[in-house]
Parts: C-alpha cells; structure tokens; sequence
C-alpha cells in the first residue's frame, strides 16, 4: 500500500508555549497568563497559545493516517528547536515535504523515518534538521500509515520493529497539575494515580522559598494528603516533582548542599517514595552532565532515596545516551517532542534500559490528544518505567487518554494473543 496524498491542518494543543526565561527571571502571574515582557526569541507574549498541524496520510484504500506536529511548552529553552508556529511551516510540508512521501511504499516504521529524519534540511533553521515538531508529527503518522497497511496495532509494529514484545501490563502513569498543585493532586489521589503530581516548581520565590521551605511545606501536606483520601494502603504513589532548576539558583549549584536539602524532603515525603525532576539547570549541556552525575552519585553514597530525573538540556537521541552514560540522574525524561521522530523515542527507552537507567517516556502538556494516544502504543512497544499523561494540566483529560488507550491495547492484546 502507498502514501497518495499528504493534508496538513492547523490546530491547537492542550496548554501554552510559555517563555521559561521570562517566567525564571520574575514575569508574575496575571489571572491565566503572565504579565510582562517575553525574552526568549519567537514569543511575543510571556504565554501564548499552544499551536499543532495534523498531518494526514491518504492510503490507496481511503484510510487517513495521522499524526500531529507539537512542540514543548518550553520552546526555545535549553537548546530547544525555536517557537512552533503552524502558518510559518504548513507551507513547507505541503511543498518541499508531501512531494517526497506521495508514492512512498507502507513496509516499514522504520524505513518512513529514515526520509523524514533526514533527507532534506528545513530552509528556516538553516543547518539544522527539520524543526523537531514536524519530525515528531510525520513520525506518528508514518507509524500509523504502516499500521494501517498491515492491519496491526501501532504497538505492534513498534514491538515487532524493534525487537520486543508489546507489554501486557500497564505501564505506570505518571500526572502532572500545574499551578493547581493542591486541587490537581487530590484529583490525581481520586484516580489513583501511579505518580504524581509534577506541582511546577518554577519559581523560587512562590513556589519553592529562598531556603525550600515552601517546596518542604507542600510535600509534607502531599504526603498526609495521600493517606487521608486513599481508599486503602494497597494505593502507595510516587512522588514526582518537577523543580525546574531552582534548588540549584538557591544553593548555587553547590551539589553537597542540594543534597542535604534533598535527604530533608525525603523525610517530608514518607512513606512514599520521591522523584526529583531537574533539580539544578547549569545554563549548558556538558556542565548539567556532570552536575545531575554528582548529584546523583552523592544520594547513592549517602543512601538517600531520592531519584534525579534528568530533563533540562537531555533534548535529543544523542543527549539521552550521554547523559545514560555518565548515570547523569537515576531516571531520563526522554521528552517526546524533543526528538524529533517517536523512532528516537522508541531507541532511547531501550539505550536507557540498557544501561540499567530509568526511563521516563515524557513530553509535554502542550501536545495534542492524537501525539498522547501515538505515544502510549509506542510505550506499549517498548516498556519504558513510566510515562506521562498528557496533553494539558488539568489532570482528568490527559490521564483519561492515555489510561483509556492503554487500556484498549492490553484488552485488543489478549484477544489477539
């Protein structure tokens, strides 16, 4: 079966793009934005509406395949491709793109991505490759083109592709709330969340204090608030927070430092168990290496509990082996849109798992439901340790798509065993 035609659609996604620097640098909050001035390049406004393009495959039978292009909430932040603005790139796909897939062959996942990973470069970024959200949404389509052409499951071709087999349990969820961090977690302990709850540590004076104490104040009530709502013991969440570099502003980076304060929230946090997301954020690439690897090795000498989650400049393929490499963190967010095409995706679970690190297949709130439940089939084909629900914060939508989908694949998958 073949590709006959390529449609592109523009469209929104479940969050923001926000401007990290502005809001790390002090832009307050104003109702549901922020006010003052952006500063990273792109934004003309510190938030602004999240933006996708669908991506339809027409298959010589009539099927549509599809995939959606959406970039972090974060873009342009910490060597991330620049803001995703849909009018700018519609253009280009249906010119210098689709003319490159119509006629295309559906035998293989694999071998789609090969052409639209590398085989033109995208005039607006120059050298670079084409902009990772464009990568990430002709990815998806390419996995559901193949899908369609053989009558599987997307799950299925990414196991059988990759050398796996889809898993036949859940893979564990993990929530994320937003500035709602106090209703959004009692929504999470509802559901019975596998882990929980994000809470947007992204700013020290409101959220984590110049000493911690606000961060330590809310996971002492997380903890308590977990066991009064519980149905019953068998539920035992882990917490994860993201605190997107600002322990590390407070106590300068000083790793010793950051790892006495952290030894304090796992105190804050039992009987739980606590995943610490981006802890320091040096500024570049080579230094949050070695930084996360210091961190990390220090909480195993010192036999604190607490797990690193790496983040902030482990952007691509190539990021999440290195920072696999020198164990820069027990856990790896491998942010989906990140990298580009969801093969990247699929090949840096397995490098992590290789190494014995923690996977933590990611992403964004600012995707759409169509990359969450394409991103669920690729976690279903390779297994990673957690993944996120998503798009939005709002809790319920984006843990009922990605529960629901998954759902769906272990039922299918029985039926089909």
């Amino acid at each position: 079966m073949k590709i006959v035609d390529v449609v592109c659609a523009a469209g929104r996604t479940g969050f923001f793009f926000d401007d990290q620097k502005a809001i790390k640098e002090g832009a307050k909050t104003n109702g549901g934005t922020y006010a003052g001035d952006p500063l990273t390049a792109g934004f003309t406004q510190v938030r602004q509406s999240g933006e996708a393009i669908s991506i339809m495959y027409v298959l010589e039978d009539g099927q549509i395949a599809h995939g959606d292009c959406a970039a972090v909430q974060y873009s342009g932040a910490s060597g991330r491709d620049p803001l995703f603005l849909a009018e700018q790139f519609i253009p280009m796909i249906e010119q210098e793109i689709a003319p490159l897939l119509i006629g295309q062959e559906l035998n293989s996942f694999k071998d789609l991505c090969k052409i639209t990973e590398g085989n033109f470069k995208d005039k607006q970024l120059k050298d670079k490759q084409l902009h990772t959200a464009i990568r990430y949404g002709l990815s998806q389509a390419n996995l559901d083109a193949v899908a369609k052409s053989k009558h599987k499951l997307m799950a299925e071709v990414i196991a059988s592709e990759y050398g796996q087999l889809v898993s036949a349990k859940a893979i564990p969820i993990f929530c994320q709330s937003g500035d709602n961090r106090y209703d959004g977690a009692d929504k999470m302990i509802i559901k019975q969340a596998d882990i929980l709850p994000h809470a947007l540590i992204n700013n020290v004076a409101d959220k984590l204090g110049y000493k911690g104490e606000l961060l330590l104040e809310y996971i002492t009530w997380l903890s308590k608030r977990i066991i009064e709502l519980r149905p019953n013991n068998n539920y035992h969440p882990t917490l994860h927070l993201d605190l997107y570099g600002t322990v590390g502003i407070i106590f300068n980076n000083n790793v010793e430092k950051i790892v006495d304060y952290l030894a304090t929230l796992e105190k804050a946090a039992y009987p739980f168990n606590l995943n610490i997301e981006g802890p320091v954020d040096t500024g570049e690439r080579e230094s949050q290496i070695v930084c996360l690897a210091a961190i990390t090795q220090s909480l195993d000498n010192k036999g604190i509990a607490v797990k690193i989650v790496a983040d902030e400049w482990c952007n691509t393929l190539e990021d999440v082996r290195d920072f696999a490499d020198f164990k820069a963190g027990h856990i790896l967010q491998i942010k989906t849109p990140d990298l580009g095409g969801i093969n990247n995706t699929a090949e840096a679970v397995l490098y992590c798992k290789s190494k014995g690190v923690g996977a933590y297949q990611g992403g964004t709130c600012n995707e759409t439901d169509r990359s969450a439940i394409v991103c669920t089939h690729v976690a279903m084909g390779c297994s990673p340790d957690q993944i996120l629900a998503k798009p939005g914060m709002g809790v319920d939508e984006g843990y009922m798509i990605v529960f629901n989908e998954m759902n769906r694949i272990l039922r299918l998958g029985k039926r089909l065993s």
